[in-house]
């Protein structure tokens, strides 16, 4: 019997995953953000796009003292399969809001390219992300990927990405985008704000050529490693009770 999907088979014998043999072909000789991309795009990606994919991972796997941290935690202390609602718990606060800011800044980015032409200098960038900032203040919405409530000047994985996409020769139009975005968006504005790492992920994962309906996806692939790290620290020093008490007693209950 085979269960065969457009990814691969598995038979009694063997497990072919991308026209590969899984354990001879992939197994010790592949890495996971490789993989990750390969499903995805359906094509090995070349070393210089897995340096700059995999440092998307790391950027992403921030995990601080957030409410997905928060959510993981209290899930680990009371839900029946404390585990698997903590991780279930954990992604999904991860997915809704914080993360969506890389779908969503490559999303604005995108869809921004596809009615202008790329420019072909830094002045021409400008021109074009001055008339975006504009026209997003109008709208009165916000650009996705412009501020950050902790970094508040700036935020230290933002210039390392690029500096890196820039090394592999992988700087595309929407990461030039997204850097002249932070140039002249305080002309309109009025105040300076940082280039937040949630969304220069986006612009970076977006160069690379992978469709931005699936970066949350990724988003929460490196939320993953990050969320793990949380349940474990959980265990070696528990905090989800006084984070609960501490949430109630500021609680301001409303009828809905």
């Amino acid at each position: 019997m085979t269960f065969p999907t457009s990814l691969g088979t598995s038979t009694a014998d063997e497990i072919r995953l991308l026209g590969q043999d899984l354990t001879k072909d992939l197994m010790g000789k592949v890495g996971f953000g490789e993989l990750a991309f390969w499903l995805v795009a359906l094509r090995r990606p070349t070393p210089s796009e897995t340096r700059v994919f995999e440092s998307v991972l790391v950027a992403l796997a921030d995990h601080g003292f957030t409410p997905t941290a928060i959510a993981a935690r209290l899930t680990y202390l009371s839900a029946p399969d404390s585990l698997q609602g903590a991780l279930a718990a954990g992604l999904l606060g991860g997915g809704s809001r914080f993360l969506g800011v890389t779908e969503d800044c490559a999303t604005f980015l995108h869809q921004s390219l596809d009615t202008a032409a790329a420019p072909e200098d830094e002045a021409g960038w400008d021109a074009l992300a001055l008339e975006l900032v504009r026209q997003s203040k109008a709208r009165g919405t916000y650009i996705p990927g412009l501020g950050h409530p902790v970094h508040k000047v700036e935020d230290p994985r933002t210039p390392v990405l690029i500096g890196i996409a820039r090394e592999e020769g992988l700087e595309g139009p929407h990461l030039k985008l997204f850097q002249a975005i932070g140039r002249v968006h305080e002309q309109v504005l009025g105040r300076k704000l940082p280039l937040n790492g949630a969304g220069v992920c986006g612009a970076a994962l977006a160069d690379l050529g992978l469709p931005v309906e699936m970066l949350r996806g990724f988003a929460l692939l490196a939320r993953a490693a990050g969320l793990l790290g949380q349940l474990a620290e959980e265990r070696r020093r528990p905090i989800g009770m006084d984070a609960y008490l501490t949430v109630d007693r500021n609680a301001v209950y409303v009828e809905p």
